[in-house]
């Protein structure tokens, strides 16, 4: 039988893979692989704590991976191609793979907001960024040389 996770136990990620400039919004978004921690390799499951002006991204969509967010604490603002919402504790939404509607959510109160994300691990998924020069390759999104500009160049490293 697989042990209870103890998510207080679980190492926490601080940051983001985007290359600068672009990491900005995110350097302080904290992650905890629910996921990892029982061996789940179909999809990922994450608890993200985002600090007061933390984002969880930038405004993206994939090509291939299913993703699904549930505010589990505090209050965000969700950004889409149809404009900004408020999430709040209990609210949770979809986004389908190859959607072009392009998302993000940013944490604008003055207390922490936790968000309960899931989503598909596919090499093949591709992310596309509409607001800024970049574009994720297919792979895995921990290795920066994933992200591109969008005419397919590297960002140096520095």
């Amino acid at each position: 039988m697989t042990a209870k996770i103890d998510i207080n136990a679980l190492p926490t990620r601080t940051g983001t893979g985007y290359p600068p400039p672009h990491d900005g919004p995110c350097r302080q978004r904290e992650i905890k692989s629910l996921g990892d921690k029982v061996g789940l390799t179909q999809f990922g499951v994450n608890l993200v704590r985002l600090k007061p002006g933390v984002w969880t991204g930038q405004r993206h969509w994939h090509t291939v991976e299913d993703e699904f967010v549930w505010v589990t604490e505090g209050e965000v603002v969700l950004t889409t191609d149809d404009g900004e919402e408020i999430f709040r504790t209990g609210d949770c939404i979809g986004f389908p793979a190859g959607v072009e509607n392009a998302h993000h959510f940013r944490n604008e109160s003055d207390t922490d907001a936790v968000l309960l994300t899931v989503g598909t691990r596919s090499l093949e998924d591709e992310c596309h960024y509409p607001d800024i020069d970049l574009f994720a390759k297919a792979g895995r999104y921990a290795d920066p040389s994933v992200f591109v500009h969008k005419d397919g160049t590297s960002y140096s490293k520095g």
